[in-house]
């Protein structure tokens, strides 16, 4: 079950897997790391939460970026991240079917320091989003995704990758079924059940 403690995710992860709380856990292996890309947040004035599991740092009621760890590497994802002008190069795509380069990628725990003055830079741009309201328009024949499953894509590199590898019918699926949910609690708890449909490839109607 995913943390809802912040200080949970540092001390044992988040809580996604059978590793959640031994020194196998990724937040384990780069807890220097996180703990640097966690100060840096907070020295940013963002406001530090939970949100799937792991720490997500606002500004102006948006979510501005999210940290991750993984087995190579751990990360910090930027949201609206098509807004960024990525002025130093640094942002990574999560896959191939990533729309926009969204994520710094450290594979050491020393990376984040080192960077500091770029991701206070970046964090500097992404919060003047939010103070301005600025979201990334929309293209034609995109679709108009919940909010909520935006957020979820954006801080679940796996999830994105399979949703946006759907047929375009069955990623409408999800849509047309979280819009008929009338509470955001309601379409965040839908998202959470559909997770492993969405990676097994399936639409919301298929078993």
């Amino acid at each position: 079950m995913m943390i809802s403690d912040i200080e949970d995710y540092f001390l044992k992860g988040c809580g996604r897997c059978e590793r959640f709380g031994s020194s196998n856990c990724s937040t384990k292996v780069w807890k220097k790391g996180l703990a640097k890309l966690r100060d840096i947040c907070l020295s940013a004035d963002l406001k530090e939460t939970v949100k799937w599991g792991h720490p997500c740092y606002m500004h102006a009621d948006r979510n501005i970026v999210i940290i991750g760890a993984f087995r190579e590497n751990f990360r910090l994802s930027f949201f609206n991240a098509a807004l960024m002008q990525d002025s130093e190069g640094v942002l990574e795509k999560q896959g191939p079917n990533t729309r926009h380069a969204d994520m710094i990628r450290f594979t050491s725990n020393d990376a984040p320091a080192k960077q500091e003055n770029v991701i206070l830079a970046y964090l500097d741009e992404a919060k003047a989003y939010a103070d301005e309201g600025k979201k990334p328009s929309k293209t034609e024949h995109e679709l108009d995704l919940p909010e909520e499953l935006v957020e979820a894509l954006d801080a679940d590199p796996e999830l994105s990758e399979a949703f946006h590898g759907l047929t375009p019918g069955r990623q409408r699926s999800y849509v047309i079924n979280l819009n008929g949910a009338k509470k955001s609690e309601t379409r965040v708890n839908r998202i959470e059940k559909f997770r492993e449909t969405i990676i097994d490839g399936r639409g919301a109607n298929e078993r």
